[in-house]
Protein backbone atom coordinates (compact mmCIF):
# COMPACT_ATOMS: atom_id res chain seq x y z
CA UNK A 1 0.00 0.00 0.00
CA UNK A 2 2.91 2.35 0.68
CA UNK A 3 4.01 1.88 -2.92
CA UNK A 4 0.54 2.80 -4.20
CA UNK A 5 0.51 5.96 -2.06
CA UNK A 6 3.98 6.93 -3.28
CA UNK A 7 2.96 6.45 -6.92
CA UNK A 8 -0.10 8.66 -6.33
CA UNK A 9 2.13 11.26 -4.65
CA UNK A 10 4.60 11.35 -7.55
CA UNK A 11 1.82 11.56 -10.15
CA UNK A 12 0.18 14.39 -8.21
CA UNK A 13 3.47 16.28 -8.01
CA UNK A 14 4.00 15.92 -11.76
CA UNK A 15 0.45 17.02 -12.60
CA UNK A 16 0.60 20.14 -10.43
CA UNK A 17 4.18 20.90 -11.50
CA UNK A 18 3.10 20.95 -15.16
CA UNK A 19 0.23 23.30 -14.38
CA UNK A 20 2.79 25.53 -12.66
CA UNK A 21 5.22 25.31 -15.59
CA UNK A 22 2.57 26.39 -18.06
CA UNK A 23 1.12 29.19 -15.94
CA UNK A 24 4.58 30.64 -15.27
CA UNK A 25 5.52 30.40 -18.96
CA UNK A 26 2.33 32.22 -19.92
CA UNK A 27 3.42 34.99 -17.56
CA UNK A 28 6.75 35.14 -19.40
CA UNK A 29 8.77 34.25 -16.29
CA UNK A 30 12.40 33.20 -16.49
CA UNK A 31 13.67 29.78 -15.42
CA UNK A 32 13.83 30.77 -11.74
CA UNK A 33 10.24 31.95 -11.85
CA UNK A 34 9.06 28.84 -13.66
CA UNK A 35 10.73 26.54 -11.13
CA UNK A 36 9.44 28.56 -8.18
CA UNK A 37 5.83 28.53 -9.38
CA UNK A 38 6.01 24.81 -10.21
CA UNK A 39 7.60 24.08 -6.82
CA UNK A 40 4.95 25.83 -4.73
CA UNK A 41 2.15 24.36 -6.85
CA UNK A 42 3.48 20.82 -6.55
CA UNK A 43 4.49 20.93 -2.88
CA UNK A 44 2.28 23.60 -1.29
CA UNK A 45 -0.71 21.41 -0.45
CA UNK A 46 1.36 18.51 0.83
CA UNK A 47 3.51 20.83 2.95
CA UNK A 48 0.48 22.34 4.68
CA UNK A 49 -0.92 18.84 5.20
CA UNK A 50 2.31 17.66 6.84
CA UNK A 51 2.42 20.73 9.08
CA UNK A 52 -1.18 20.26 10.21
CA UNK A 53 -0.64 16.54 10.83
CA UNK A 54 2.67 17.29 12.58
CA UNK A 55 4.59 15.02 10.19
CA UNK A 56 8.38 15.45 10.13
CA UNK A 57 10.33 15.67 7.97
CA UNK A 58 8.12 17.26 5.32
CA UNK A 59 7.42 14.86 2.46
CA UNK A 60 9.62 16.72 -0.08
CA UNK A 61 12.45 16.96 2.47
CA UNK A 62 12.25 13.24 3.16
CA UNK A 63 12.21 12.51 -0.58
CA UNK A 64 14.63 15.03 -2.09
CA UNK A 65 14.27 13.24 -5.44
CA UNK A 66 10.84 14.89 -5.78
CA UNK A 67 12.44 18.34 -5.73
CA UNK A 68 15.19 17.26 -8.12
CA UNK A 69 12.57 15.86 -10.50
CA UNK A 70 10.70 19.18 -10.65
CA UNK A 71 13.99 21.07 -11.08
CA UNK A 72 15.14 18.87 -13.99
CA UNK A 73 11.73 19.09 -15.65
CA UNK A 74 11.82 22.88 -15.34
CA UNK A 75 15.15 22.90 -17.21
CA UNK A 76 13.94 20.53 -19.92
CA UNK A 77 10.34 21.56 -20.44
CA UNK A 78 10.42 25.37 -20.13
CA UNK A 79 11.89 26.12 -23.61
CA UNK A 80 9.14 24.07 -25.30
CA UNK A 81 6.26 25.55 -23.33
CA UNK A 82 6.88 29.03 -24.69
CA UNK A 83 5.81 27.82 -28.13
CA UNK A 84 2.46 26.37 -27.02
CA UNK A 85 -0.65 27.99 -28.43
CA UNK A 86 -2.72 29.77 -25.79
CA UNK A 87 -5.77 27.55 -26.36
CA UNK A 88 -3.69 24.38 -26.02
CA UNK A 89 -1.90 25.58 -22.87
CA UNK A 90 -5.28 26.43 -21.31
CA UNK A 91 -6.54 22.89 -21.94
CA UNK A 92 -3.38 21.32 -20.55
CA UNK A 93 -3.64 23.41 -17.37
CA UNK A 94 -7.27 22.36 -16.85
CA UNK A 95 -6.50 18.66 -17.28
CA UNK A 96 -3.27 18.73 -15.24
CA UNK A 97 -4.94 20.70 -12.46
CA UNK A 98 -7.93 18.33 -12.35
CA UNK A 99 -5.65 15.31 -12.20
CA UNK A 100 -3.48 16.86 -9.47
CA UNK A 101 -6.59 17.83 -7.52
CA UNK A 102 -7.90 14.26 -7.61
CA UNK A 103 -4.58 12.65 -6.72
CA UNK A 104 -3.65 14.95 -3.84
CA UNK A 105 -7.17 15.06 -2.39
CA UNK A 106 -7.34 11.27 -2.11
CA UNK A 107 -3.79 11.14 -0.76
CA UNK A 108 -4.45 13.80 1.88
CA UNK A 109 -7.63 12.10 3.10
CA UNK A 110 -5.84 8.73 3.26
CA UNK A 111 -2.89 10.10 5.24
CA UNK A 112 -5.16 11.89 7.70
CA UNK A 113 -7.12 8.68 8.20
CA UNK A 114 -3.92 6.73 8.85
CA UNK A 115 -2.99 9.40 11.41
CA UNK A 116 -6.22 8.64 13.29
CA UNK A 117 -8.03 11.91 12.54
CA UNK A 118 -11.86 12.17 12.79
CA UNK A 119 -13.68 11.57 9.53
CA UNK A 120 -14.60 15.21 8.77
CA UNK A 121 -11.05 16.31 9.55
CA UNK A 122 -9.85 13.67 7.07
CA UNK A 123 -12.11 15.17 4.41
CA UNK A 124 -10.91 18.70 5.08
CA UNK A 125 -7.28 17.55 5.11
CA UNK A 126 -7.84 16.01 1.68
CA UNK A 127 -9.39 19.22 0.37
CA UNK A 128 -6.54 21.33 1.78
CA UNK A 129 -3.94 19.01 0.23
CA UNK A 130 -5.72 19.19 -3.12
CA UNK A 131 -6.35 22.93 -3.40
CA UNK A 132 -3.60 24.75 -1.51
CA UNK A 133 -0.86 24.38 -4.13
CA UNK A 134 -3.14 25.97 -6.71
CA UNK A 135 -4.01 28.78 -4.30
CA UNK A 136 -0.30 29.60 -3.87
CA UNK A 137 0.27 29.40 -7.63
CA UNK A 138 -2.51 31.88 -8.35
CA UNK A 139 -1.36 34.27 -5.60
CA UNK A 140 2.22 34.29 -6.90
CA UNK A 141 0.90 34.84 -10.45
CA UNK A 142 -1.15 37.81 -9.16
CA UNK A 143 -4.57 36.24 -9.68
CA UNK A 144 -7.54 35.66 -7.38
CA UNK A 145 -7.17 31.96 -6.47
CA UNK A 146 -9.36 29.74 -8.60
CA UNK A 147 -11.01 28.19 -5.57
CA UNK A 148 -12.22 31.60 -4.33
CA UNK A 149 -13.81 32.71 -7.60
CA UNK A 150 -17.45 32.08 -8.46
CA UNK A 151 -16.48 29.80 -11.30
CA UNK A 152 -16.58 26.14 -12.18
CA UNK A 153 -16.70 23.61 -9.35
CA UNK A 154 -13.29 23.09 -7.77
CA UNK A 155 -13.10 22.55 -4.00
CA UNK A 156 -16.53 20.89 -4.23
CA UNK A 157 -15.03 18.20 -6.49
CA UNK A 158 -12.27 17.54 -3.96
CA UNK A 159 -14.83 17.43 -1.13
CA UNK A 160 -16.94 14.83 -2.99
CA UNK A 161 -13.90 12.74 -3.88
CA UNK A 162 -12.65 12.65 -0.29
CA UNK A 163 -16.05 11.53 1.00
CA UNK A 164 -16.09 8.85 -1.70
CA UNK A 165 -12.78 7.47 -0.45
CA UNK A 166 -13.76 7.52 3.22
CA UNK A 167 -17.19 5.96 2.63
CA UNK A 168 -15.67 3.14 0.59
CA UNK A 169 -13.14 2.64 3.39
CA UNK A 170 -15.94 2.38 5.96
CA UNK A 171 -17.46 -0.46 3.92
CA UNK A 172 -14.06 -2.17 4.01
CA UNK A 173 -13.49 -1.81 0.28
CA UNK A 174 -10.06 -2.60 -1.08
CA UNK A 175 -8.02 0.49 -0.16
CA UNK A 176 -6.24 0.90 -3.48
CA UNK A 177 -9.61 0.62 -5.23
CA UNK A 178 -11.10 3.24 -2.92
CA UNK A 179 -8.24 5.61 -3.77
CA UNK A 180 -8.68 5.06 -7.51
CA UNK A 181 -12.44 5.63 -7.36
CA UNK A 182 -11.90 8.78 -5.29
CA UNK A 183 -9.38 10.16 -7.79
CA UNK A 184 -11.76 9.36 -10.66
CA UNK A 185 -14.71 11.08 -8.96
CA UNK A 186 -12.75 14.28 -8.19
CA UNK A 187 -11.06 14.51 -11.58
CA UNK A 188 -14.20 13.69 -13.58
CA UNK A 189 -16.36 16.14 -11.61
CA UNK A 190 -13.84 18.90 -12.21
CA UNK A 191 -13.57 18.25 -15.96
CA UNK A 192 -17.36 17.97 -16.34
CA UNK A 193 -17.86 21.22 -14.45
CA UNK A 194 -15.58 22.98 -16.93
CA UNK A 195 -17.15 21.25 -19.92
CA UNK A 196 -20.74 22.00 -18.93
CA UNK A 197 -20.15 25.26 -17.03
CA UNK A 198 -21.34 23.87 -13.69
CA UNK A 199 -21.22 26.32 -10.76
CA UNK A 200 -22.45 26.56 -7.22
CA UNK A 201 -25.42 28.92 -6.78
CA UNK A 202 -24.53 32.45 -5.74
Amino acid sequence: MNTVLQVIEVCGILAFAFSGFIEASRRDMDLVGVFTVAFITAFGGGTLRDLLLDRRPLFWVEHQEYTLLVFVLALVVTPFLRHLRTSLSEKIIIVADALGLGLFSALGASMAEHAGMPIFVCVMMGVITGIFGGVLRDVVCNEIPLVFRRGHLYATCSFAGCWTYLILERFEAFQAGALIVSIFVTCTMRLLSVRFNLKLPG
